[in-house]
């Protein structure tokens, strides 16, 4: 280090005073390059202090050219949108992390086509005043839960807290002590429910909880009985816990409403695809619950939003809550999710037409024949990374349907001259960024949750990657 002297690295204003530099400051702001070169020469003078810091290596980024390159670099990745589109090959089809589900395209070109401009959210057409702005997606709701009524906030964590308030502040709400679920994030039930100004009261146990836990613990202070399907994990083997109706006619007895949770909330019965367990809103409805609280964004294939539906008197009392307001969704929202509710009323084309049912219940023969055809190009566009298609297991994601594995086909590499880990680094590093598995030192790429289309980007991105490892660079400097 002591032959590569700190001072062969020029300042700011000398770096700024070069044309190329100069040139960057016409197409961003002063402020921005200056910031910019300060990072630059920031990184270079760490790198002559490291051990690694060759003086050839260093003195061959100083060149004027190769300072604006790496200034015009750093500019490019600042502007760069973070939250992005990716290529999901995780094979977890509601991936919190990745946005949960993907629209669907009737969703997309709804908020291409009404999101344009100026959108009508709150103006009724007829009369020209100020509306409710949430009346289209209340009927939509209403016809498919077969509701008296139903609203929508921002999220269910939000649709849960909204209900409490308004039916149970100030008094108790009873609940099994096995559905004191965590919904994510820590967040958990019994503190939404301190934040919502009602008392919990536990009964049962962990694994059995039954009709007479709640009856013993009904008094005058009961406001509310609630249940919360655990959508995020299961109890199973020695277990009981009490059916909606069950609750609704004890309910009914003290004149006490009750409140269905419902986390992930299914409008359609997935049985037939083999998954069991996720109980349907309309089923929850036909037992007599007073309002069920669902996601908008998991098994409904939507967007962020928690879903209210029940009896009118109560969905009235939620929208006259001033938290209401708080909660309530925007234009972008509204839209989305009302393109998505549409679908449910196209009956089965609903399991093509609905993008996160869609993958769900994607057979596993398709999947295959697509693993085989994309692993026969990455062979010839990218044999470093040693393709192969092997069985795996989907996953459902985001809480829903826990215990259910997807039998799925996914692209299996193996580079050879790199860790495994690091081909997966560099393939979240491309544009669009790809995600992807680690198992056995292989990359897997579920082939589930790479959607019709993406494949050429796919390929292109694995080509990249494999341009940067070891042995390719070595091929190239040969060359």
């Amino acid at each position: 280090m002591a032959n590569t002297p700190l001072r062969i690295i020029p300042s700011v204003d000398q770096t700024l005073g070069e044309p190329e530099v100069a040139r960057l400051i016409r197409f961003h702001s002063r402020v921005r390059v200056v910031r910019a070169v300060r990072d630059v020469l920031g990184d270079l003078r760490k790198r002559l202090r490291s051990k690694g810091g060759g003086n050839d290596k260093i003195e061959s980024l100083l060149s004027p050219r190769r300072l604006s390159e790496q200034i015009e670099s750093r500019l490019t990745e600042e502007i760069r949108p973070q939250v992005c589109r990716v290529l999901n090959g995780t094979g977890i089809v509601l991936h919190t992390g990745l946005g949960r589900g993907p629209l669907s395209p009737a969703a997309l070109a709804a908020l291409q086509q009404e999101a344009r401009g100026y959108t009508r959210v709150e103006i009724d057409p007829e009369s020209g005043e100020r509306g409710d702005r949430v009346r289209p997606i209340s009927q939509l709701l209403s016809q498919i839960c077969e509701a008296e009524g139903a609203t929508v906030v921002n999220n269910n964590a939000a649709a849960t807290l909204l209900v409490l308030a308004t039916l149970a502040r100030g008094k108790e709400v009873i609940v099994s002590r096995g559905q004191l679920v965590e919904i994510g994030g820590s967040f958990r039930i019994p503190d939404v429910m301190v934040q919502s100004g009602a008392r919990l009261v536990e009964v049962g146990s962990t694994n059995r909880t039954r009709i007479a836990d709640y009856e013993q613990a009904v008094g005058p202070e009961t406001g509310l009985l609630l249940r919360v399907h655990t959508s995020n994990y299961r109890i199973v083997g020695f277990t009981e816990e009490v059916a909606v109706e069950s609750l609704v006619r004890l309910g009914r007895k003290h004149g006490i409403p009750v409140m269905d949770d419902l986390g992930s909330g299914s409008f359609v019965d997935l049985e037939a695809f083999g998954l069991k367990g996720e109980p349907t809103v309309q089923g929850s409805m036909s037992e007599g619950a007073d309002v069920i609280t669902f996601s908008g964004d998991k098994l409904l294939g939507g967007p962020q939003a928690g879903i209210i539906v029940g009896k009118k008197k109560v969905i009235s009392a939620v929208m006259a809550n001033p938290l209401y307001r708080a909660l309530r969704v925007d234009k972008l929202t509204l839209i989305a999710l009302e393109a998505t509710l549409r679908l449910f009323l196209e009956g089965d084309r609903v399991f093509q037409n609905n993008l996160a049912l869609r993958l769900i219940t994607m057979q596993p023969d398709e999947i295959r024949k697509r693993a085989e055809k994309l692993a026969q190009e990455v062979r010839s566009q990218a044999p470093d990374l040693q393709p192969t298609v092997v069985e795996e297991r989907s996953q459902v994601g985001s809480g829903s349907l826990p215990t259910e594995k997807l039998p799925t086909f996914a692209l299996a590499l193996r580079p050879k001259d790199r860790p495994a880990h690091e081909l997966a680094r560099d393939l979240r590093l491309q544009s669009p960024p790809v995600f992807t598995r680690l198992k056995d030192d292989r990359v897997l790429i579920d082939l589930r949750t790479i959607l019709e289309g993406e494949e050429v980007e796919l390929i292109r991105a694995l080509r990249e990657a494999e341009s940067t490892s070891p042995r390719r660079k070595s091929r190239s400097k040969k060359k």
